[in-house]
């Protein structure tokens, strides 16, 4: 008996039929919804900054990029949250806490050095010549050794 592979089927007719997918297609859905009424009521500079992560119980959570922005949302949490309860999906809103998770940065991004000219790296040398403590001079000139070579 050979074995005969299912025949393919579309990947929108999998996402509504299949009850696991449907179940994660569905919440996925629901929280694009609140994210716009979120932001319908954010300053247009925090949007970027401020997504929701889950709705349950009249608990909201919102991710914020950093820690700025969560200061920033913080200050106007009251007036968020009355906003907020207005719309219907939020009509039982008791709270809103914040999380700050900053951005995953890619790799390389990171790490990026400023570029030494000849001219500072001749001060930083010259500045070192002068200094008594050992440490310092040392430093002083492995920070001068970092010139951008001239090409």
């Amino acid at each position: 008996m050979a074995f005969r592979p299912l025949t393919a089927r579309a990947p929108a007719v999998l996402l509504r039929e299949a009850k696991p997918l449907k179940a994660i297609l569905g919440h996925a859905q629901r929280l694009a919804h609140l994210q716009r009424l979120l932001e319908s009521q954010l300053q247009p500079a925090a949007r970027e900054h401020c997504h929701v992560a889950s709705w349950r119980e009249g608990s909201l959570l919102l991710i914020v990029t950093d820690g700025h922005w969560a200061t920033r949302l913080r200050y106007q949490q009251k007036r968020l949250q009355r906003q907020l309860q207005e719309f219907n999906e939020f009509s039982n809103l008791t709270r809103i806490l914040f999380k700050v998770q900053p951005p995953t940065v890619q790799q390389g991004a990171v790490g990026h050095t400023m570029d030494l000219s000849n001219n500072a790296a001749e001060t930083i040398q010259a500045t070192a010549e002068g200094i008594t403590d050992p440490n310092l001079r040392a430093a002083l000139e492995r920070l001068a050794s970092h010139a951008k070579p001239r090409g």
